[in-house]
């Protein structure tokens, strides 16, 4: 007990013991650095000697050693590399210090060592009692002397640097080469970010210097047009895409496309697309393993296709402003004879249609002018017009009105544009322009997937092909991979052999329904691989490959184009549509989109379930606006013009926008196709490549786990029907006419006979003798 009652009184001095300590080394580092008395100025000599013109030091650490002392109540009992590297600090700036020091006095004729003169510099200072410069003291002269021993006056020099930057590096923990890597970072955004703003500022002076002549009369009777303008002050303002286009044209090939591609690929002997087999007979044995497609080291030199394959269409040059102006007059008069005033602001010539922003008065109703819409036609002439009311952004309608002339939209237009250059996923899209001329590119990855439906002849098979080279004009074999299917046989063979097809096109629309399974089979297998290594995305896994650095490559993203889902749905509907919709819902996260085209948008073909999962639309002209509502959900796809003419219907938007698709030849699609088979030959993976199932696989794949339930049910009951087998084994009608269809294959139910149920053609007695002999696969 009196050990226990001790210890309280210890540790309670212990405590005062160390303030005392700290109080006394606190009050004697601040006589020394403040020169106080016999002892503060033995204390000053003292800290001179040592460290000589940064004398200061030696009180300042007492002064920190105090403090720390008290608040810590023990002594320092860690070395650490922070101290260490403070202590290296240090010491190189005495040395450096004392090499001044002593160069200086060398120049002036003094002789001897670094030591002894040193020695009589410090006896000279206390006997004159003056300052002199002794440099770093002691502990510089010993450190200068040596290095200078060591290395020479040049080497010395080095060395104090090393100490200091080694010194710098222990004390903060600061790594050089991290550091460098940070610094090249932030350089290279610094460098993007001004490239940038460089882009933007010659495109504003281009939009100056084309508005001011724009401005300018073009008649050369100046004060008739002068007179002109007065008499009519409210001349709306025009836009001309052309201009934008020549605008963007002018714009420095080095800012649009950093990366100067070589006019030809790189050479390699052509050989025929190879089936790629399994690596290893492990992989065989393991089951389903997720497929990588991607392989560095079969990309050795990879060059995206050169912007130079495709041509530049010439700009229409029917710039008829006269026209433009006298539309929009008669516009205002025609609503203004019904009643209805408004004011036309601004004029937007579009590629295929231009778009009157009319700005209707207080008090009048939207309504009123889109019930005119007939009468607005007939005033100027027009086939059909289209009106937006009102448009997203604006306090204003928007009256569409069909150019004489189509003017084209080169996808090489597109392509060099800010936007997509700028458009860092691999799955950019160039889409066409808009009425205002701005390049309209998409981004697959966001959208997540996309239906494009239109009448034949509208111009989804040349958008299709204008997504197709979008891509490859993105993303290498290894980034990104495409699964093609093509009912109609000509209009997507023309890829077959570039590396990125995951198999052949598939042209047998019973095929195609196997290669939509294996893309599901693939989806599921990705989750899986995703649960195992803790991510949620394929973002996300990539990312977690390269910090790990595993052997394992990253997995590419895949896109399944379908062209024509209405021949799918005519041969396997219920298969089709299982696996579309799996794929929509599902497919995203594991980086797996879709792109279905038809020209048959009716609600046989895009049923409901398909349409609530593929968000993002595009529509060309059909012929009736029971079709528009079908893609889009609201009218206007019966009045496009066609020729590319089309709506497009972003996630997200609340309104669809009008783009002229971009143009792009057979010629040109040959072009690419020929560069990207040149530099590397297609390996197909057998995992995804689609067979025709035989008979025995087709009745394995119909006959399921209920098909015993289902005959017992049947011959107990002696009626067989489809109702039936819904009501008792809770199934849907697929599944129970596929088990009728099978019964009737084995010699189980008669053939089909109208209203009437199927007949019976086996006995409870014989069907025991069938299970009990297991001849289910002989009859």
């Amino acid at each position: 007990m009196a050990k226990q009652k001790n210890k309280p009184s210890q540790s309670v001095s212990n405590a005062i013991l160390f303030e005392l300590y700290g109080i006394v080394i606190f009050t004697l580092s601040l006589m020394a650095m403040a020169q106080m008395g016999a002892v503060g100025r033995a204390l000053g000599y003292l800290s001179r000697f040592f460290v000589g013109n940064w004398d200061f030091l030696i009180p300042l650490g007492g002064l920190i050693l105090a403090v720390r002392i008290m608040a810590k109540r023990r002594w320092p009992s860690r070395w650490s590399p922070r101290w260490l590297g403070i202590l290296m600090i240090v010491l190189a700036f005495l040395i450096w210090n004392h090499m001044e020091t002593f160069d200086a006095l060398e120049e002036q004729g003094a002789k001897g060592s670094i030591l002894s003169i040193t020695w009589e510099r410090i006896l000279e200072e206390k006997n004159s009692r003056l300052p002199t410069d002794i440099g770093g003291g002691m502990v510089g002269a010993m450190g200068y002397g040596l290095f200078r021993f060591l290395f020479d006056r040049t080497g010395s020099t080095l060395a104090v640097i090393a100490l200091g930057l080694a010194g710098v590096m222990l004390a903060t923990g600061l790594s050089y080469v991290n550091s460098f890597h940070a610094l090249k970072a932030r350089w290279n955004q610094f460098v993007q970010h001004w490239k940038a703003e460089l882009l933007r500022r010659f495109t504003d002076q281009r939009k100056k210097a084309a508005t001011s002549s724009r401005r300018r009369p073009v008649s050369k009777d100046k004060g008739k047009r002068s007179a002109e303008q007065k008499e009519s002050p409210d001349i709306p303002v025009i836009h001309d895409f052309s201009e934008k286009a020549e605008e963007e044209k002018d714009v420095p090939a080095e800012l649009v496309q950093p990366e100067l591609f070589p006019a030809k690929p790189p050479i390699t002997e052509k050989k025929e697309a190879q089936v790629q087999s399994s690596d290893s007979d492990k992989e065989k044995s393991a089951g389903a393993v997720v497929v990588h497609f991607n392989k560095e080291k079969d990309l050795p030199e990879y060059r995206l296709p050169p912007f130079t394959l495709l041509s530049k269409p010439k700009t229409s040059g029917n710039r008829d402003r006269r026209g433009m102006t006298d539309n929009a007059k008669k516009l205002e008069k025609t609503l203004e004879s019904f009643g209805v005033k408004a004011k036309v602001t601004q004029i937007h010539r579009g590629p295929a249609v231009t778009r009157y922003e009319v700005q209707p008065d207080i008090g009048v109703k939207v309504s009123r002018i889109v019930n005119l819409s007939d009468d607005i036609a007939l005033a100027l002439a027009a086939k059909d017009i289209r009106i937006e009311a009102p448009i997203p952004g604006k306090a204003a309608l928007g009256i569409e009105v069909p150019n004489p002339e189509i003017s084209i939209v080169g996808l090489r237009d597109v392509l060099e544009s800010s936007q997509y250059h700028e458009a860092h996923s691999k799955l950019s899209i160039a889409l066409g322009r808009d009425i205002s001329g701005e390049p309209i590119v998409g981004d697959l990855s966001k959208m997540p997937h996309l239906l494009v439906a239109g009448a034949t002849g509208s111009g989804k098979s040349v958008c299709i092909n204008d997504i197709i080279c979008s891509i490859l004009y993105k993303a290498k074999p290894n980034q990104v991979k495409l699964m093609m299917i093509d009912p109609k046989m000509v209009e997507l063979n023309i890829y077959n052999g570039i590396p990125h097809l995951l198999a052949p096109v598939v042209t047998d629309s019973r095929r195609a329904a196997v290669a939509l399974k294996k893309v599901v089979a693939e989806m599921e297998k990705r989750y899986e691989l995703f649960a195992e290594s803790g991510a949620r995305d394929i973002e996300r896994y990539n990312q977690l490959v390269r910090e790990k650095g595993e052997k394992e490559p990253e997995l590419p993203y895949i896109v399944v184009i379908v062209d024509e889902l209405a021949d799918l749905m005519m041969v396997a509907p219920a298969d089709v549509e299982d696996a579309i919709c799996r794929l929509a819902q599902m497919a995203r996260a594991a980086g797996i989109h879709l792109i279905i085209a038809t020209q048959r948008p009716s609600v046989d073909v895009i049923t409901g379930v398909i349409k609530a999962n593929i968000p993002s639309r595009i529509a060309f002209g059909v012929s009736s606006a029971a079709d528009s509502r079908t893609i889009l959900d609201m009218g206007g796809a019966e009045k496009l013009l066609g020729r590319g003419d089309m709506l497009y219907l972003p996630v997200g938007a609340s309104k669809p926008i009008r783009v002229q698709g971009s143009f792009v030849s057979d010629s040109e699609v040959d072009a690419v196709v020929k560069y990207v088979k040149d530099q590397q030959e297609a390996r197909y993976h057998d995992e995804m490549i689609p067979e025709e199932q035989s008979e025995d696989t087709a009745e394995e794949d119909v006959e399921d786990s209920l098909f015993p339930q289902a005959v017992q049910l049947v011959v107990e009951a002696k009626t067989a029907s489809v109702s039936l087998l819904q009501r008792r084994l809770r199934v849907g009608y697929t599944r129970a006419a596929r088990l009728i269809d099978f019964m009737e294959q084995k010699g189980i139910v008669g053939p089909y006979e109208g209203s009437k149920p199927r007949e019976v053609l086996v006995t409870p007695e014989q069907l025991a003798a069938r299970q009990q002999n297991s001849v289910w696969r002989s009859g």
